[in-house]
């Protein structure tokens, strides 16, 4: 595999681009994996990394490592005070609305995998998710009872971090993720493997905005990184008639 894509560096942080289809680091959920952003972007750097954040498997885009132990302290605990912004881009299913808000409680269960008791499920948790629709789009192609398939493009701004959120709160608004195997429509995946050769998640992490942690109180660094949606679907979106998000940036202000 080529080397992990960086955004920025300094001698805090690091931001990459994730892949699609790599974990961040073990799990007992995909055991045979042995590909990880930490071991890559540890060998690729020369020293010892530690994430951040989550990034699902499946979910590509930016990423946010420290290269030390307080700096990773530092920089959670702003994602546990809401202090970092994540922007996300996903092609759904339907015609979503100009925008909303989705508040609608998550149960938190662990994979079996992962459980110590067969009773280890906590209580829904508050999360909460803005969205707004960018694009939307309609195929001539029959699906079912229907004479064609509508689509959207759809911007994402999580308030809060529980598991697969976005993927769930999209399927409560009946809007679900193509690419989803766990929580969408597999109507719509098959339809986009043969028509598009999909074999992914279009679920994109394509911005971050934080305060950097060691910047001066009186002289706060504001951080603005983009990422765009990967090249390889440009395919997709020329058929839906959009124009593929390609902007990449960091701004520092």
């Amino acid at each position: 595999m080529s080397e992990l894509d960086i955004y920025y560096q300094d001698e805090h942080y690091v931001v990459i681009d994730k892949p699609t289809g790599l974990l961040v680091h073990r799990s007992p959920i995909d055991r045979r994996e042995r590909r990880f952003a930490l071991q890559l972007l540890r060998d690729q750097l020369g020293q010892h990394v530690f994430p951040v954040h989550r990034l699902d498997k499946p979910t590509s885009g930016l990423m946010i490592f420290a290269l030390h132990s307080e700096a990773a302290s530092k920089m959670q605990l702003a994602f546990r005070e809401h202090r970092v912004q994540k922007t996300y881009h996903a092609i759904v299913r339907g015609h979503a609305a100009d925008s909303g808000v989705i508040d609608y409680a998550l149960s938190d269960k662990r994979e079996k995998e992962e459980k110590r008791h067969p009773d280890d499920v906590r209580p829904p948790q508050d999360a909460l998710t803005h969205y707004r629709c960018v694009a939307r789009a309609e195929l001539n192609i029959p699906l079912g009872r229907y004479p064609s398939c509508r689509y959207s493009l759809v911007e994402m701004q999580p308030q809060t971090g529980r598991k697969h959120q976005l993927r769930r709160h999209m399927k409560h608004l009946d809007h679900h993720l193509i690419g989803d195997t766990r929580y969408g429509d597999g109507r719509h995946n098959k339809l986009f493997r043969d028509h598009f050769d999909n074999q992914r998640l279009l679920l994109f992490a394509t911005g971050l905005e934080f305060v950097h942690p060691y910047s001066e109180p009186n002289n706060e660094q504001k951080f603005q990184i983009q990422a765009p949606v990967p090249l390889e679907q440009q395919a997709v979106f020329d058929a839906l008639g959009w124009i593929r998000i390609d902007s990449r940036s960091v701004i520092i202000s």
